[in-house]
């Protein structure tokens, strides 16, 4: 169950999934889903920092198996055995 979290800022908003993410598991977390102009791909996001959100998903078995910045961007990859 691998799963990235993505965020342009170390405060929020962080992403934490796509069209296809668990339905239940972006209501924990308080995801809303949304649409960017221009993008034809769903994402959720929530407006807590990734620190917030990196505690809620380690609470739900999520463990941290990557980290990296892609220009302001921060990607964390988690995975859950």
């Amino acid at each position: 169950h691998p799963l990235c979290c993505l965020s342009l800022q170390e405060v929020g908003p962080t992403m934490v999934g796509d069209e296809h993410s668990d339905p239940s598991l972006m209501s924990f977390l308080g995801a809303t889903k949304r649409n960017m102009l221009g993008n034809h791909f769903w994402e959720y996001y929530v407006n807590d920092a990734p620190r917030v959100v990196l505690n809620k998903l380690e609470s739900c078995g999520y463990r941290v198996v990557s980290m990296t910045g892609v220009g302001q961007t921060l990607v964390w990859c988690l995975h859950k055995e």
